[in-house]
């Protein structure tokens, strides 16, 4: 079994480029099989949240909701507390599966054994 990723995604549209980064990493993961774990913080609770997923309007890049699919397939999508509570986001406005969760969550999953922590 491979190692768990845990990608951590800072930004939305703002930082184009490397958001798509980071959301292409971990489906491509999924795509391997890998067990993944994406949190999202800052502008990139907008990715979780059900209608209002922003285009990142990237040529050359898979959609962003075809992104978000893929990962939403097979891994774990946490939104920070913190960031949901600044932008009036709840548990009911997001996609199917996603939760939210604070640091302490996210710190005890990569001090975990056999977890690899990306942030982008």
């Amino acid at each position: 079994m491979p190692r768990t990723l845990a990608v951590k995604l800072t930004c939305g549209t703002e930082s184009a480029e490397r958001a798509n980064q980071g959301l292409t990493v971990a489906a491509s993961a999924v795509a391997l099989g890998a067990p993944v774990s994406l949190w999202l913080i800052g502008e990139a609770v907008w990715f979780a949240v059900r209608d209002r997923q922003p285009d990142l309007g990237l040529e050359h890049a898979v959609p962003l909701a075809d992104l978000v699919e893929s990962v939403r397939a097979g891994a774990d999508i946490t939104v920070c507390s913190q960031c949901a509570a600044r932008r009036s986001v709840t548990e009911q406005d997001l996609i199917d599966g996603a939760r939210i969760a604070g640091a302490a969550v996210f710190a005890e999953l990569v001090l975990q054994d056999g977890v690899q922590a990306l942030v982008y």
